[in-house]
């Protein structure tokens, strides 16, 4: 990955391609600013430790203005009305999604990102629920329940379209103190900024994790922890990478152990770190991502619905650009991230999911992987906001959170394990899943494959 370049001595500032001196032998003319287009939002990067006050001055002489200022990794989110703003910033140090999807007039799916695939089935509060949830058996979380739920001093952030906290599962497991909305690229704390307002997708999510409602016989895989509603999901269905900065930076300096990410980045499906705009995103949310791991944080994210090999992609189904190798799905392709497929009822690759890069599986559902009478959905069934307390959803954005459940279990086990170790204990606890002799894609041992990776998730071990 090319890097940024960095300047020669304190007194030397980036501007676009070039480098210059801070001390001019005389003023520039004040720049005239557009005072009237649509203001897009923008990730601009820095040298880590550059001073706020350097970063207000560049961002004002060239037609900006500060949203947000992350000096320990040196991304700034800065809002401006100039058409030409990236280009005065640079165009491998600034990149605004807002401004692409306008400028593309993208028709996307909600949370289109890892789009998840809804079954429309609701089911009341009243009754037993366990017996609906083939989902959680697959991994034998029922029986580490019974065993250990977690502790309370470990906290999921759940990076998402937010979490309903009134929801009789969840209220007694969401931190208002430990929620934010990252929407505009600076954290908000307000319960309006993270809570869910067209998407029940964080809901669903949440549930998976710590959800419990004895009422109605449903339990998550780690009802003991704590969860965190980091809302980065637009009210349009867009996660931009000013949004995921804030979430992770924000995980990181509020000592979360896990978070959970059940999206990729838009408006690209792929980011390339050697093009233009693309470099500036890329840098920027793995700086953070980076920053939250040496922080503590172990970060789990979906491996997609497109049911490619991300590995051999050369385009991306979202933009008009080649992908090579420089080029990754985001936040999955950083390092360190824990990337999960789907399996279905049966125990086989959902069909939508990609493979290639795996870490682990988990369940996600499949609609052609149909449950036996009395079994359940399809879908894995978990908590959700509009039209009734429960549904079902397929994807890999299911898929994820059962991972991080059993992540959260296993950082309740062994409290201050690095994340690097955190995440050698989920996929060496996992069961490993072979290569059928009908999967001609997948390739590799059952013990690290492209289509399961490690193996299946298994919450039991995770407590025994």
């Amino acid at each position: 990955m090319s890097r940024l370049r960095r300047m020669a001595a304190p007194l030397v500032l980036a501007v676009g391609g070039g480098l210059f001196a801070a001390a001019p032998a005389a003023e520039a003319a004040p720049v005239a600013c557009d005072t009237t287009s649509p203001s897009y939002t923008y990730v601009v990067t820095y040298q880590p430790g550059t001073r706020a006050s350097a970063v207000d001055k560049e961002l004002a002489a060239k037609c900006g203005t500060k949203v947000a200022y992350y000096a320990e990794i040196g991304v700034a989110i800065a809002s401006s009305r100039n058409a030409d703003f990236q280009q005065k910033i640079g165009v491998y140090r600034a990149y605004s999604g807002g401004r692409d999807v306008a400028s593309a007039a993208s028709a996307r799916t909600s949370l289109g990102a890892v789009r998840t695939l809804e079954d429309t089935r609701t089911f009341a509060a009243a009754g037993d629920l366990s017996a609906q949830q083939w989902d959680m058996k697959a991994i034998h979380a029922p029986e580490a329940n019974k065993k250990y739920q977690g502790s309370s001093s470990v906290t999921v952030g759940v990076l998402d379209s937010g979490i309903d906290a009134t929801h009789p599962a969840l209220k007694a497991a969401v931190s208002p103190s430990a929620s934010a909305g990252c929407i505009t690229g600076a954290p908000d704390l307000t319960p309006a900024s993270w809570a869910p307002t067209t998407s029940d997708h964080g809901t669903h999510v949440a549930g998976t994790i710590a959800g419990k409602d004895q009422a109605a016989g449903f339990t998550g895989i780690a009802p003991g922890v704590k969860l965190a509603s980091v809302k980065v999901v637009n009210d349009d269905g867009y996660i931009f990478p000013e949004s995921a900065v804030c979430g992770f930076v924000w995980a990181a300096k509020h000592g979360f152990q896990v978070t959970n990410n059940s999206y990729y980045i838009d408006p690209g499906m792929f980011f390339c770190s050697r093009e233009p705009g693309d470099a500036a995103a890329y840098e920027a949310v793995r700086r953070a991502i980076e920053f939250s791991t040496r922080h503590g944080v172990l970060n789990v994210s979906a491996a997609g619905n497109s049911g490619f090999d991300t590995r051999t992609q050369t385009t991306d189904p979202n933009r008009p650009h080649p992908v090579d190798s420089s080029c990754g799905i985001l936040p999955k392709a950083i390092d360190g991230v824990v990337t999960v497929s789907s399996v279905g009822y049966a125990g086989t690759k959902s069909s939508f999911s990609n493979y290639g890069e795996i870490d682990v599986t988990a369940p996600g559902g499949d609609f052609s992987q149909t449950p036996p009478e009395g079994a359940g959905p399809a879908c894995p069934l978990s908590t959700t906001v509009f039209g009734g307390l429960y549904g079902s959803k397929c994807g890999t954005s299911m898929a994820s959170p059962h991972a991080a459940g059993v992540a959260a279990l296993l950082a309740s086990r062994f409290r201050g394990l690095p994340p690097s170790l955190l995440a050698r204990v989920l996929t060496g606890e996992a069961d490993p899943v072979k290569c059928a002799s009908t999967e001609t894609e997948c390739t590799g041992p059952a013990k690290n494959n492209s289509y399961y990776g490690h193996g299946l998730v298994n919450a039991l071990d995770a407590v025994r």
